[in-house]
């Protein structure tokens, strides 16, 4: 028995495992000891994991979807004589550490450090927003609201993608699709809470307030979140031997293009509405709001069906018909049209931005190396997360006309569809009925 017990600790070491039942359980946590390993897709411990990354993203995604709300206080009030385009690098800087830093958060996530990621992002983050309500000066609010909200949120958005494949299989679209659906409710409930507050009890204690909801929400998910699997070997911050795989180097190319257009729509459609006199300012502020609420049923709706016909299927269309409405966007000029064509934006956006985890995981062979190939992806999408928006208000500040960043946003959304199309060809060839 002794010599037996030998063996089969040597090959779990030495050997290369292809399938996730080959971890270690996590020594380290208490609930693992007294319970049983949760079967796939069922049991509360496995749903618990949805509701628990629901929140990682509500306050990841969810705050960072709150800047169109600052960017219009900041230019009227706080910030009044400085361009839209500088103040939009907050904003920006944002968006570029969430990804930028899963190049960290990704394989140290693989090495067992769920928890204490998240832990660190439940007190920096309510930190940021802290910090953010005592500033008075530009400088102040890159540091507190660009740097520390950007750190805190990265270090959420990996591990909330990252821990459902350990936990689903033939669900994995439809858990990552409520997980997700927390990004879009946050940046509805987010934004209204700070618009109306600041109305009534002023800037600082409007965002003291979303710091309140941020350290309660993100106390949930340390609460009832665990990771499934330790892995016992160390992990590497790079695996550059994917960059040797055309299907992810095409893939990662895609999503840097999307990402370089995609919020320029976020940003700008509310200042096109009113600027051009097709809604006032009060409507114009609830746009994004729509087109949040519509992206929360855009995240799931896909998600589902993507578990039955593959997420690259999904995805695929859902950036291509993300990519027509941006063009559509240039000849929209009614009340009307600008509501619908915000739902519309919203509904099939939601693909777009929910679906690539899930296509990540099906397009990695051995599930121990998730989280660095996810850091991988999101640190060159984090590129063009940084400089798209204010490629964007250059675009607009050298015309004065929105054309230009509807042109940009069009056109870099239809290169990443062609480019998904490619990775879709690659994986399965022609074949339309075949799940990728």
């Amino acid at each position: 028995m002794g010599s037996t017990n030998v063996d089969v600790e040597k090959v779990l070491v030495d050997e290369p495992i292809q399938n996730e039942a080959n971890y270690q359980s996590n020594p380290s946590d208490p609930v693992a000891e007294k319970e049983p390993e949760p079967e796939f897709d069922t049991g509360l411990r496995t749903w618990l994991q949805v509701v628990g990354s629901f929140f990682l993203f509500f306050n990841s995604w969810g705050i960072i979807n709150t800047w169109g709300a600052y960017q219009t206080y900041y230019e009227q009030e706080l910030l009044a004589g400085t361009s839209s385009s500088t103040i939009a690098w907050i904003g920006s800087l944002q968006s570029f550490l969430l990804m930028m830093i899963g190049v960290i958060t990704g394989p140290l996530f693989d090495a067992g450090y769920f928890r204490t990621l998240i832990s660190f992002a439940a007190f920096l983050l309510p930190f940021g927003l802290m910090m953010t309500s005592l500033a008075t000066k530009y400088w102040q609010l890159i540091l507190s609201q660009g740097v520390c909200i950007g750190l805190a949120a990265g270090c959420l958005f990996v591990p909330s993608v990252a821990i459902l494949p350990q936990y689903f299989r033939a669900k994995r679209g439809l858990a990552n699709g409520f997980a997700a659906s927390g990004s879009s409710i946050g940046g509805v409930v987010y934004p209204i809470m700070f618009d109306q507050l600041q109305k009534k009890v002023g800037f600082a204690w409007a965002t003291r307030a979303l710091g309140f909801v941020c350290f309660g929400t993100t106390c949930i998910s340390v609460s009832i979140m665990r990771q499934r699997f330790q892995p016992k070997e160390k992990r590497k911050l790079f695996q550059f031997s994917v960059l040797k795989e055309p299907a992810f180097t095409i893939f990662a190319i895609a999503m840097f293009m999307g990402f370089l257009g995609f919020y320029n729509f976020l940003f700008y459609v509310q200042s096109y509405a009113i600027e051009t006199g097709i809604v006032d300012s009060n409507l114009g502020f609830y746009l994004l709001s729509m087109l949040n609420a519509a992206s929360t049923f855009g995240r799931i709706a896909p998600n589902f069906l993507a578990d039955h016909i593959g997420p690259l299927n999904m995805l695929t269309p859902a950036v291509t018909i993300t990519a027509i409405l941006a063009f559509v966007w240039i000849r929209v000029h009614t009340v009307p049209g600008i509501i619908i064509l915000s739902v519309f934006y919203g509904f099939f956006s939601g693909g777009f931005v929910s679906l690539p985890p899930v296509v990540m995981a099906s397009m990695t062979p051995d599930v121990r190396n998730l989280g660095t190939r996810m850091g991988m992806l999101f640190a060159i999408v984090s590129i063009g997360l940084l400089i798209g928006t204010p490629i964007g208000g250059a675009i607009l500040n050298s015309t004065n006309e929105f054309v230009g960043v509807q042109l940009f946003t069009a056109c870099c959304l239809i290169t990443s569809a062609v480019l998904m199309t490619v990775v879709r060809l690659l994986r399965t060839g022609p074949k339309l009925r075949v799940k990728a």
